[in-house]
């Protein structure tokens, strides 16, 4: 069918929203790997009153549909917070589903960008959820697998509709995987980065200590600035607003495991952070929640999973990192060896760093040097307007 003979709606109403949200489990029907949303959490993330990203960006949702029929989604997002940081000019894109359908993904492309466009935007880059502080990039590899944490999941066909659109490579974030055991220790660190660690933590009085979840607001005040410090130099890094910082720690309360939050000091003040999560898509692709199930029942069988049957093998490292005066000090790789350390403890199995972007050579080298193997690849992309 032509182009012409579909329908692209703005999502405007929670009604809308809510036929852009169960979409989702239209192109995904079948596919043992995919990891379905919460739709309470679907909800509160594109509502405008909730979600603290809507305060220094505008999104619109666009659904398309044939007859009828829901046959792709899209966003366009419009982040004055990320133009104003990196003082360019651009766009981004994120939500697309879509059938293998080269006409649909057309015209959620030709819409995405005809609105930006109209907002003055040049370019456009993407997918992103909505930005690189939320899950980002598109999987272009290791489709066998599902998805950790707070990382991406699509169909391999989803990159050939992109490129088809003028799409090319921005940049590739790597995740990392290594099995969780005593290997990862200390005692394994290159002589040379072991000694200049040892000797940074004694002159700086290095300590590294637990979060402490009763203080919790006063822990996110003191480490929120050390997170932006830490990933200011990353490509696509946008700083986290207190209340974008507040809302996130918040989401995560009932999922995190707090011996596997970690924060770096120096004389007594914040220099680093590491913060590790349980990988809780495991438990909740064995829920499968989906529209029409009650989502008291999908909760019940994913604390079944999660804390009875405790199916989760891997721990995601999800933030890791020092302030800039402290980098190539060895601090870092010592986080992640307290990190497996502990997660070997609880009795996890695998480990997963993600995502490390391809130019963070430091990063990389560290992991690289302590065993860690790259395993999945996620591609930013992007076009002019």
């Amino acid at each position: 069918m032509s182009v012409s003979e579909l329908e692209i709606i703005e999502c405007l109403t929670p009604q809308q929203r809510d036929e852009f949200i169960f979409f989702q489990w239209v192109p995904y029907q079948g596919n043992p790997y995919w990891v379905p949303p919460l739709i309470s959490e679907r909800r509160e993330f594109y509502d405008k009153t909730k979600h603290p990203f809507h305060e220094h960006a505008d999104v619109a949702m666009f659904l398309a549909k044939r007859g009828g029929q829901a046959v792709g989604t899209i966003y366009a997002i419009d982040n004055r917070a990320h133009n104003e940081f990196h003082q360019e000019n651009i766009g981004m894109f994120g939500g697309f589903e879509c059938l293998n359908d080269q006409a649909v993904a057309h015209a959620l492309f030709e819409r995405a960008e005809k609105w930006l466009r109209a907002r003055g935007r040049t370019a456009l880059r993407g997918p992103f959820n909505f930005s690189t502080n939320e899950e980002c990039g598109l999987l272009i590899d290791a489709f066998d697998d599902a998805p950790r944490v707070m990382m991406t999941y699509n169909p391999p066909y989803y990159r050939e509709l992109i490129e088809r659109e003028g799409y090319t490579k921005a940049v590739d974030m790597f995740a990392y995987r290594r099995e969780v055991n005593a290997q990862i220790g200390l005692d394994n660190f290159p002589p040379k980065m072991k000694r200049i660690m040892e000797k940074i933590m004694q002159r700086d009085e290095i300590v590294i200590r637990k979060i402490d979840l009763k203080h919790l607001s006063e822990e996110i005040s003191r480490v929120q600035p050390v997170y932006n410090a830490a990933w200011a130099d990353n490509w696509g890094f946008v700083p986290m607003t207190p209340a974008e910082f507040d809302h996130l720690a918040h989401s995560l309360l009932s999922v995190i495991d707090p011996d596997l939050l970690l924060v770096v000091e120096a004389k007594g003040q914040p220099i680093g952070v590491a913060l590790s999560l349980p990988d809780i898509c495991d438990p909740l692709r064995r829920a499968y929640p989906q529209p029409g199930t009650p989502e008291w029942w999908t909760l019940v069988k994913f604390m079944f999973h999660y804390k009875v049957r405790k199916t989760q093998e891997y721990v995601r490292v999800l933030i890791m990192g020092v302030i800039p005066k402290y980098r190539l000090s060895g601090i870092d790789g010592l986080l992640m060896t307290q990190t497996a350390e502990i997660a070997m403890k609880k009795g996890y199995t695998l480990g997963e760093a993600s995502w490390i972007l391809e130019n963070n050579l430091p990063m990389r080298s560290v992991l690289e040097n302590t065993g860690w193997e790259i395993y999945k690849t996620y591609r930013i992309l992007e076009k002019a307007l």
